[in-house]
């Protein structure tokens, strides 16, 4: 409940460990208990800091895993050091007279409550976007990058780049709180892990249950989606931070964003590729001629001049026989740019010999100006024959 290993796990197994009927812990005494720490300050902000954290913490569970009627629950109450039982005993509500409250959670700051709105803005502007947007593109089976798909009897998931986020909370002034991406950090798992590795760093960051996705999505979705309605698939769809592998043994997978967005399918797509992302995602080589194709965008996107971004497009057949197709670019334009080009009813030759084949790759360049695709050029193309087990 209370995580996996490290500090805040400490914090919880010391407060069970003295039970429900024991008197509040002092600051110091879980500053020393905990932290190893010897408190000489009257008021230690380490020990508010995981105390908030702990409190959330039993929230979340509680919101994720509601008690059944008349089942006592875990709570911190606010201003005390202790954990108590709720609800416990004759069976009385949470709420019932004489009772202790319930877990409080914290309101999160003004400008992550915007966030949570604009994320669900693009949200509905996908789902109206799958809901049947069309455009002109390749109808029936579509072009050689799908047919495989077409003739497929497994459903399709329509898995879209995300990033996770966390929080570095600060409950005595919560204005000073602020939301943080981290390339290192993909999940709850990853953040906790790093929380043990580099305490120093990392202390007061806290999950707090949040991931964005890339409005750009939408310029590569608004192509794929009626593609693959018309091809009558059942389609699901997911942020890459829920994939997981053993979905490819059931579905056929089509991945939809930016380089740094794909996560675990990254490891699965470049497996038998000598292709690697470079480690700002800005940049894309190759180990077998040493050449590298680097976006610009961000270093150019806001001046009125020229810049080159990149896009990657494959598809392979993964272990099991599902089908993985893959449109991602560096930045924006890239991804703005390569969906009409794969969707379309009539692919560049070069392009369409390649994916007549078993599976294939390529890379196209755009050159861009303020975000806009002004042209395009196809810059590597070769054939693949999937993935295999290392």
């Amino acid at each position: 409940m209370a995580g996996r290993g490290g500090r805040l796990a400490d914090l919880f197994d010391y407060l069970a460990e003295r039970g429900a009927d024991a008197p509040p812990a002092t600051q110091a005494q879980i500053a020393q208990a905990v932290f190893g720490e010897v408190q000489n300050d009257a008021d230690d902000a380490t020990v508010r800091v995981y105390m908030h954290r702990l409190r959330k913490k039993l929230d979340d569970h509680y919101r994720d895993h509601p008690p059944a009627p008349g089942q006592p629950m875990l709570d911190l109450p606010a201003g005390i050091y202790a954990l108590r039982l709720v609800g416990a005993g004759d069976g009385a509500p949470a709420s019932a007279p004489g009772a202790l409250p319930p877990p409080t959670r914290a309101l999160p700051p003004r400008s992550w409550l915007a966030l949570g709105a604009l994320a669900l803005a693009v949200l509905l502007a996908l789902a109206f976007v799958a809901g049947g947007w069309q455009r002109g593109g390749a109808g029936g089976e579509g072009n050689a990058v799908w047919r495989p798909l077409a003739s497929s009897q497994r459903p399709v998931l329509l898995v879209l780049g995300d990033y996770y986020l966390f929080g570095e909370l600060d409950p005595i002034t919560p204005e000073n709180s602020r939301l943080i991406r981290d390339f290192r950090i993909n999940s709850a798992e990853d953040l906790l892990r790093l929380q043990g590795s580099e305490p120093d760093r990392y202390d007061n960051a806290e999950d707090v249950g949040l991931n964005y996705l890339p409005f750009q999505s939408a310029y590569a979705l608004s192509t794929v989606m009626p593609l693959l309605r018309a091809q009558g698939h059942s389609v699901e769809v997911i942020p890459a931070s829920q994939f997981t592998v053993d979905m490819l043994a059931t579905n056929d997978v089509v991945y939809v964003g930016l380089l740094s967005g794909m996560g675990l399918l990254e490891d699965i797509t470049f497996a038998d590729s000598s292709l690697r992302v470079g480690e700002s995602y800005d940049e894309v080589y190759d180990k077998r001629s040493d050449r590298r194709w680097i976006s610009d965008e961000a270093m150019r996107l806001a001046a009125p001049v020229f810049y080159r971004d990149y896009a990657y497009v494959s598809r392979f057949a993964a272990p099991g026989g599902a089908q993985v197709t893959v449109i991602a670019s560096e930045r924006v334009t890239g991804l703005r740019g390569i969906g009409p080009i794969v969707t379309a009813a009539t692919l560049p030759d070069e392009l369409d010999e390649a994916a007549a084949g078993e599976g294939f790759e390529a890379l196209y360049q755009f050159t861009g100006q303020q975000g806009a695709d002004l042209s395009e050029r196809l810059v590597l193309v070769r054939p693949r024959t999937g993935v295999t087990r290392n």
